[in-house]
């Protein structure tokens, strides 16, 4: 019984400074983007992942900032956090803070494109747009040739959105209109 007790206070101590911190994901574009992320988290010892949400490209990791980051500075944790992710993944996957702006307050620009019908032209994509300023989340959807962002309006507009995939050489399908009426 004894044993036990000491067994169960010191996995307490162990997780006394846990805590679950939510981060930005960036490269978090498709539903199957969420296994690699998984997958990466395996070869980061330290820090768990907690629960994704996959809409606005966050997740919440759980890690005790003095095991997980050793000797790094409580100002840089963000970015060693990204270093490791992006070198698990190939570079894919990487850290951010939050984005700022209130989920309330963003918009949806839902933007049909051709040619996007693998990942790595998914990834492409999602590149080209997730870089601009006002955008806080994207996704590509390459089965069904759908890409989606949540921006802040008052720094971009689907314009800009258009402008950056053409420049990648995303092309964009017109919307179908409706025949005429009898």
């Amino acid at each position: 019984m004894k044993a036990l007790c000491l067994l169960l206070l010191s996995l307490a101590a162990a997780f006394a400074g846990e805590e679950n911190v939510p981060h930005r994901v960036t490269g978090l574009f498709s539903p199957q983007r969420e296994a690699a992320l998984r997958a990466a988290m395996e070869k980061l010892p330290g820090v768990n992942l907690v629960s994704v949400d996959f809409e606005h490209a966050e997740a919440v990791f759980a890690y005790d900032v003095k095991v997980a980051f050793k000797e790094t500075k409580p100002e840089q944790v963000i970015e060693r956090f990204n270093d490791l992710l992006r070198g698990a993944t190939r570079h894919t996957i990487g850290i951010a803070p939050l984005d700022a702006t209130p989920k309330d307050k963003l918009a949806r620009i839902e933007i049909a494109a051709a040619g996007c019908d693998c990942p790595a032209c998914g990834l492409a994509a999602y590149e080209s747009i997730f870089k601009i300023a006002g955008v806080a989340a994207a996704t590509v959807d390459f089965k069904a040739g759908r890409i989606v962002a949540l921006v802040d309006a008052e720094k971009t507009n689907r314009a800009a959105l258009e402008a950056a995939l053409k420049k990648r050489g995303v092309e964009m399908k017109t919307p179908q209109t409706a025949p005429p009426a009898k």
